[in-house]
């Protein structure tokens, strides 16, 4: 009964869990997809990292790892202060943190820009603590930035979607959009890595606006 809670606020930090100070993935584990390292504390030289909560992280790794320029995908928890939160922990509501995707992408190939738009387009935005069916403050939609170029793309992107959905009758953007640097990213079990690599048959979530991002001029 204590992990089934839905909890659909973020609640004070020192009710957060205090977690522990071993990490749950082991360093050495290899992407099945990519065949690249999972943990990239360390990342090729020019190479970038954009961090998205987008719902449950299985589906939007997937995603991700399929998009030509990424280098390395892995999911995990940020936007809490839990450290090291087992996937049950995050599921009680009760670490704060946000279901999230890691992407490790050369930028020669494959703009930030470009992940964020995907990133609107592949989950509904609006939902605030959920997506579809699944709610809780695990599912809300989340944007951590690693850099000011960052900061200014998200920034800009938010605000045009924001406005393309409000000509078409869509409620506001809930997305969280923070710098990295305030949220640690903790690597979730090893079980949920590449999760619809294993098991192709799966659970996707992919609830979503239908609608395009617009083009710029």
């Amino acid at each position: 009964m204590f992990f089934a809670r839905k909890q659909t606020e973020l609640i004070d930090e020192g009710q957060t869990l205090p977690g522990r100070s071993t990490a749950l993935l082991d360093p050495a584990a290899r992407h099945l997809v990519l065949g690249t390292p999972v943990v990239t504390d360390e990342v090729p030289d020019g190479f970038e990292v954009a961090l998205f909560g987008l719902g449950c992280f299985w589906g939007a790794e997937e995603i991700y790892w399929q998009v030509p320029g990424v280098w390395s995908t892995s999911v995990g928890y940020a936007g809490g202060t839990t450290p090291n939160p087992t996937y049950e922990e995050v599921c009680s509501g009760l670490t704060n943190h946000t279901e999230a995707v890691r992407v490790v992408f050369d930028p020669s190939t494959v703009s930030y820009a470009d992940l964020v738009k995907q990133f609107f387009e592949v989950h509904d935005p609006t939902q605030g603590m959920r997506q579809g069916n699944d709610v809780g403050t695990q599912y809300r939609s989340a944007i951590y930035y690693a850099s000011p170029e960052q900061e200014q793309t998200a920034a800009e992107l938010t605000k045009v979607y924001g406005e393309e959905l409000a000509s078409r009758g869509v409620g506001a953007i809930t997305t969280e959009v923070r710098p990295a640097a305030e949220t640690p990213y903790f690597y979730a079990e090893d079980v949920h890595q590449q999760y619809l690599f294993r098991h192709v048959n799966g659970y996707r979530c992919h609830a979503n606006t239908g609608i395009k991002f617009p083009e710029i001029t």
